[in-house]
């Protein structure tokens, strides 16, 4: 009887144990989850600052595009760090060059998408 105690405790630690587990690692993929997309709000905050500035106004769409693409420095490396954390935390099976040309492609993408904004909405040249 006293050996059915003791392996039912033990089951249930186990058991409570592997719950825990489970939790803190759903609670890592959120908390990464959450932090890429305040990196992808922040660094698009960015990118809608960079492409409201009067300066842009004159520019073509290579030099608006190369201006986008040194901006906002250090929202995009955020940006690039906290996805790759995140594909990192959800698919740790996948290499990490995978991860991180999804996290650039990611990037480029933002990029791309305010270049393309930018020309579909300035003013036609006089």
């Amino acid at each position: 009887m006293r050996m059915l105690i003791v392996g039912a405790a033990l089951v249930m630690m186990t058991s409570a144990a592997m719950v825990s587990l489970v939790m803190a690692e759903d609670d890592d993929a959120k908390g990464a989850q959450k932090l890429a997309m305040q990196g992808r709000d922040d660094y698009w905050h960015c990118l809608a600052r960079e492409y409201s500035r009067d300066s842009n106004q004159g520019l073509s769409e290579q030099d608006f595009g190369r201006s986008v693409a040194g901006a906002c420095p250090s929202e995009r490396q955020y940006y690039r760090v906290a996805l790759l954390d995140y594909l990192t935390t959800q698919y740790p099976a996948i290499d990490s060059g995978a991860h991180l040309a999804t996290a650039n492609r990611a990037v480029e993408s933002a990029q791309k998408d305010i270049v393309t904004a930018f020309v579909k909405h300035r003013p036609p040249a006089k």
